[in-house]
């Protein structure tokens, strides 16, 4: 098997519980700040899936972990916007939880 697509199937794993886990949070709450985190980790599946992509060698046109390239720039500004995301939406998550307990 390719190592390449080793990598990417053990990733994605641990990436589809973080989205259900925060998907379900969101459902479960209805706050913006699950949303924030949700989208965050639907952010980092795309990271995961370009990633697929370019172990498949599919669609080959967006020039996948070439610099420069489309494909290049998906997977960094969806690790980048993910990564905020997630940070964001913890971080109002944890601050709503504090004033809630102090109130």
């Amino acid at each position: 098997m390719n190592p390449a697509l080793l990598k990417v199937l053990l990733a994605l794993a641990p990436i589809l519980l973080l989205l259900l886990a925060t998907a379900a949070l969101y459902v479960r709450t209805k706050a913006a700040a699950a949303l924030v985190q949700a989208l965050g980790a639907a952010c980092l599946l795309v990271v995961v899936l370009a990633h697929l992509c370019e172990a498949l060698n599919l669609l080959p046109f967006m020039g996948w972990g070439a610099k420069g390239s489309i494909g290049h720039y998906i997977d960094l500004a969806s690790a980048i916007v993910g990564v905020t995301m997630l940070a964001v939406g913890a971080l109002i998550h944890a601050l709503g939880k504090r004033k809630a307990h102090a109130a």
